[in-house]
């Protein structure tokens, strides 16, 4: 099946609201939302789909979907192993394996998640208003290695991603006089990009970088508006072969390169490891990862004329654009506070969407959305004559990243 080239045909979500607002809805109709409009947007059918990704552990299998959906056969049903936010990117380019090998011809990579319905690790659900139960906690194995080895560090106050991932960011600061102020302008940055997507979830709220300084503290570097949102909502992406591309209506985006993993001894990132090298520790732990993606692509950073880069904190975002060649390692700070971000004016315009800081928190398949409308020329914030988008997954856990091109 050599020659065969994959690309993105077709983008759909749901409604994005914050979490337990979006009504009487589960996370599994969310996900057949987005696929069926994913589907729809490519010009194509579910008659056409045989081949379904997702990760982070998505509740929603493939095999049900498929039963559900009407897909004519399954043949391809994938799930990647990279936690959490890590594997957006991965899991398209897996459905790009599949296609490009034969695998499959039409492939719908999607992701839902609703907080309101299963809420969101760290807070179990638990009413803190509510009397203390009495009865002695019972306790139950834990179920995966990840959730094991992460007890190690409960007892020491890691039972949320906001304080694991201040650890890293806070070493940044220590090291390179990273400050407060830099990580502000990106959260505002962000936000002011969401003021023009009727789809964010913060769209109608600026934000100055006085409100970011008034916003409490969560874990120290952490203010509320370092952290992405809560949300409950649905993505999904259609991938194809570029000679089934030729015959629909929209525009395709090339898939340019993909790559994914982990450095020696990662594990599961800062969250649970303390064996992770010190050089790399005030790292978003993708340099290397980094390096392998542009020499696939044959492109380099200064290529990229747009970037959708994940951010679960705005540390992590810090890290990530030195971490992926925008700049030295510990000239991030410096170079969000040059408007380098910005999406008018900026040398590198980023999350154009807004991000999972004010469009949505969709494990950040939808920074893949975003990146396929910022191609097409659809984006709510457009960056003209784009041509080349850099998309990346979670910084500070194994991840995954896309170069995407304009056909």
């Amino acid at each position: 099946m050599s020659g065969r080239k994959a690309c993105i045909v077709g983008v759909g979500e749901t409604q994005y609201a914050r979490w337990g607002k979006i009504g009487d809805v589960t996370e599994h109709a969310l996900a057949c939302q987005a696929i069926q409009r994913a589907v729809v947007d490519a010009g194509l059918s579910m008659k056409d789909v045989d081949g379904l990704a997702s990760f982070a552990e998505d509740r929603n299998e493939a095999t049900f979907l498929a039963a559900e959906l009407g897909l004519p056969a399954l043949r391809f049903a994938n799930m990647v192993w990279l936690p959490g936010g890590g594997g957006g990117c991965a899991a398209v380019g897996n459905a790009a394996m599949a296609v490009e090998t034969g695998q499959a011809e039409v492939v719908v990579v999607y992701r839902s998640l609703c907080q309101g319905q299963f809420f969101r690790f760290g807070t179990g659900g638990v009413d803190a208003s509510a009397p203390p139960d009495p009865a002695p906690p019972t306790v139950q194995p834990a179920n995966s290695l990840m959730l094991a080895s992460m007890g190690f560090a409960m007892p020491y106050g890691l039972l949320m991603a906001a304080a694991a991932y201040a650890l890293p960011t806070r070493r940044h600061m220590h090291l390179y006089g990273t400050r407060p102020e830099q990580l502000g302008l990106l959260a505002v940055t962000f936000r002011e990009h969401a003021s023009r997507n009727p789809r964010a979830v913060m769209g109608q709220k600026p934000m100055t970088l006085d409100d970011y300084f008034a916003s409490p503290m969560i874990a120290d570097p952490h203010r509320l508006f370092d952290c992405c949102l809560e949300s409950d909502g649905a993505c999904a992406v259609v991938v194809t072969t570029e000679e089934r591309a030729r015959d629909l209506a929209r525009r395709s985006v090339e898939i340019l390169a993909s790559e994914q993993g982990a450095p020696q001894g990662y594990a599961f990132g800062p969250f649970t490891n303390a064996n992770i090298a010190d050089e790399i520790y005030a790292t978003g732990g993708t340099e290397e990862m980094a390096k392998r993606l542009w020499g696939k692509a044959g492109l380099k950073p200064s290529d990229v004329d747009v970037a959708q880069i994940y951010d679960h904190f705005t540390g992590c975002v810090l890290m990530q654009v030195e971490d992926y060649g925008f700049c030295a390692r510990g000239e991030g700070g410096a170079f969000i506070e040059s408007g380098a971000l910005k999406w008018n004016g900026g040398s590198l315009p980023t999350n154009t969407h807004g991000g999972s800081l004010s469009e949505a928190y969709i494990h950040g398949l939808n920074h893949v959305v975003e990146g396929v409308r910022s191609l097409r020329g659809e984006s709510t914030s457009p960056v003209d004559g784009a041509e080349v988008c850099l998309v990346t997954s979670g910084a500070c856990v194994p991840s995954s990243a896309l170069v995407l091109g304009r056909k």
